[in-house]
């Protein structure tokens, strides 16, 4: 029964995560439309890095090139690290996708650039 219980805490966490790169794609299209000045903007895509052992990564591509950890997410508990480097979290947990009151704010204030990772 414990197992299978943990198995739906990660089921969900990927779950989450998934939606968490789909906020951020979102967010950077409403922001970023059309061509300025005949420039076009570069484009952004997110997506989930499972490789490591403890933490998912999720990953900024730009143009199709892999560029950049957006953020951390521990594969156990569902927290959420802003990037301290390309291979370990930021200390202090900035959401919980866990808890339903964090996943929302996250999802509502999430931003491309990562700014709704920072200690306010």
């Amino acid at each position: 029964m414990q197992e299978q219980a943990q198995e739906t805490i990660q089921t969900n966490i990927v779950k989450y995560s998934l939606m968490l790169c789909q906020a951020l794609e979102d967010n950077f299209k409403s922001r970023n439309r059309g061509n300025v000045g005949g420039y076009a903007p570069p484009e952004y895509t997110f997506e989930m890095n499972s490789v490591g052992r403890k933490y998912h990564k999720i990953m900024m591509h730009i143009n199709g090139k892999c560029d950049s950890v957006h953020a951390f997410i521990d594969k156990k508990t569902g927290s959420v690290y802003k990037p301290a480097s390309a291979k370990s979290p930021a200390k202090g947990e900035r959401y919980n996708m866990l808890i339903i009151e964090s996943r929302e704010r996250m999802l509502q204030n999430c931003d491309w650039a990562g700014g709704y990772l920072y200690v306010k």
